[in-house]
């Protein structure tokens, strides 16, 4: 087995994947570049989901191969692929997933106390990150204290303080109004460059694509069409949050 040749932090080649018989992924492949926010679009049902979880180890393909910064992925065992999720890679659900008995702070530094870090330092990162999302006020509410838009940032700030090489969020925003999805949205986007995280996002909607740097399009597990570049991407950049 040889590595793919090139400087992608994320590969796929060729990747299938069924469920139950019924396909959801037929023979996908991309790249993702370092420091680069790539939207994956297509409707509901399209293999969007499917595909994070493959990229992130979350589930091993029928066939094909994942590589992450030219290691294989696919060929790993459950305890390597789940080391490599808790210690390289972040997740965002549509839904914030937060443990409903911790805190604000307590949801954020998860990640980091799982790994090992001492407590300050995971509760002084967590807060840091909590505050540069604007929530800092969150950091000692339970979710059910919060609002919607408040959980998601806080599940972003749990997210973001692991700082992983790549985030996978999947459709953070859907359940969100527009003014707070689009809030959100660049938020997250302009933390993740100012940090130089790698963002593979999952979208439906058009106006979440548009904030990427490039979108692909997913369509019944199959990617269609060719990938987009955002022509105002630098301009984006430029305007970005001091995160």
């Amino acid at each position: 087995m040889v590595a793919p040749p090139d400087n992608d932090v994320i590969r796929a080649l060729s990747l299938h994947y069924a469920y139950g018989g019924t396909p959801a992924l037929t023979g996908v492949s991309l790249g993702v570049r370092a420091g680069e926010v790539l939207a994956v679009s297509g409707p509901r049902g399209s293999g969007k989901t499917t595909l994070l979880q493959c990229l992130a180890g979350q589930l091993l393909p029928d066939s094909g191969e994942v590589w992450f910064n030219s290691s294989p992925v696919h060929t790993l065992g459950s305890l390597a692929r789940e080391r490599l999720r808790r210690e390289r890679f972040g997740w965002i659900d549509t839904d914030p997933q937060l443990v409903p008995e911790l805190t604000g702070w307590e949801n954020a530094a998860l990640p980091l106390l799982l790994r090992g870090t001492g407590a300050r330092a995971a509760r002084g990162k967590a807060v840091d990150w909590l505050e540069r999302l604007d929530v800092g006020d969150c950091a000692r509410k339970r979710p059910a204290a919060l609002r919607q838009p408040q959980r998601q940032r806080v599940a972003i700030a749990r997210a973001l303080a692991a700082e992983p090489t790549v985030l996978f969020a999947d459709d953070p925003t859907a359940r969100l109004h527009r003014a707070e999805r689009a809030s959100v949205l660049r938020t997250l986007t302009a933390a993740a460059r100012s940090h130089d995280i790698t963002v593979l996002l999952a979208t439906h909607d058009p106006d979440v694509s548009a904030e990427a740097d490039r979108s692909v399009a997913l369509l019944d597990g199959r990617l269609v069409g060719a990938p987009t570049a955002n022509d105002d991407t630098q301009g984006r950049t430029a305007c970005s949050l001091s995160v």
